[in-house]
């Protein structure tokens, strides 16, 4: 594998994760990346009564006894708790801090309904603090923003006995979620300034472009296909915050719409009319006909009260001042990834 720095810097900046498989950051510090489900092998999903058949089909396979489920404020995870058996756990992430986005309320009615267990598990800047090191060396990358709360309560799981975790992230992706990238039909030019985390030129002093990556999804000399770039590129960074998690706590992960697929294409006007996930959400109302439908909320971790005092990286390869009009999960990355050259160097 080949060893170069100033690529992977500027690919975690942009994708929060090294695209190429055969580069690394440094010799014998390989990237232990999610690897996506084949698309041939997912199972077509035309109407909620299909996806709710395809989930049970997979969950059928599985022990639930000795199984915990990741459960947010949220449709996705909501819905995997109406097939969890009662009593098992349900672990809830609470962040500590200035505007932090507290969940534990609409997932406390979640369990309330399907008689689980309730846990919630508070989650402050020092838990990343103390996690985000072992992560990085399993990861041999930096840590995707959310990863240290997934591991800490991944890693209770398992402590209190539990062999599989139970969650819902490719929802999102798979099933028109991510309303804000799908708002409208993005030229190329506008898909790179929209989607990349933080712009690696303004950044870096040695900045690697990524042009590369964003011509494998052009189309024609000026569009781009960015529902592909989402459900290949942005999954692989977001899910990859579970899967990293659980396999370092020693857990099992089993996300059920990772292997689900719509059979028909996307209805954007439908999610541009406010109904992002509308297959979601008609399964949310079958499972739940009393409740109304929890919109996606924000981050729940207070990044920007977290990064407030840090005053930016003083290695050579930053620019000076870098920081500077970033938003706090903008510096969260900035920070991991020099802390994460640190670590390897030592």
């Amino acid at each position: 594998m080949k060893a170069d720095k100033e690529y992977c810097m500027s690919s975690y900046l942009a994708f929060r994760y090294v695209y190429d498989k055969n580069i690394c950051f440094k010799k014998g510090i390989l990237h232990n990346d999610y690897k996506p489900i084949e698309n041939d092998e997912k199972m077509s999903c035309k109407t909620a009564e299909e996806i709710d058949k395809n989930i049970k089909k997979q969950l059928e396979k599985i022990d639930l006894s000795k199984a915990a489920l990741f459960l947010s404020g949220g449709m996705d995870s909501a819905i995997l708790a109406s097939y969890m058996p009662p009593g098992i756990k349900a672990y809830t992430a609470k962040c500590i801090g200035k505007n932090a986005v507290d969940e534990t309320e609409q997932a406390r009615k979640i369990c309330e309904i399907n008689h689980l267990d309730h846990v919630i598990v508070e989650v402050s800047w020092k838990d990343y603090d103390d996690l985000m090191d072992e992560l990085m060396i399993a990861d041999g990358s930096p840590i995707i923003p959310n990863e240290p709360q997934a591991y800490k309560m991944a890693r209770k799981a398992k402590q209190e006995g539990s062999e599989y975790i139970i969650y819902g992230d490719c929802a999102d992706t798979e099933f028109g979620g991510m309303d804000r990238m799908l708002s409208q039909d993005w030229n190329y030019d506008e898909w790179i300034k929209r989607y990349n985390f933080v712009d690696p030129e303004k950044v870096l002093k040695n900045a690697v472009s990524l042009s590369p990556v964003y011509d494998l999804y052009r189309v024609g000399e000026k569009g781009i296909d960015f529902i592909t770039f989402i459900k290949e590129i942005y999954l692989t960074s977001a899910s990859g915050a579970y899967s990293n998690a659980c396999r370092l706590a020693a857990i099992t992960s089993v996300d059920p719409y990772e292997r689900l697929k719509m059979k028909e294409p996307l209805d954007l006007k439908r999610v541009r009319k406010g109904e992002s996930k509308y297959l979601i959400r008609e399964l949310f109302r079958m499972k739940y006909p009393g409740l109304e439908v929890p919109e996606k909320l924000p981050m729940s971790r207070p990044a920007e009260d977290w990064m407030k005092d840090w005053n930016g990286p003083v290695r050579s390869e930053f620019l000076p001042d870098c920081i500077e009009g970033l938003t706090g999960e903008q510096k969260l990355l900035v920070y991991s990834l020099e802390r994460f050259l640190n670590l390897i160097e030592r």
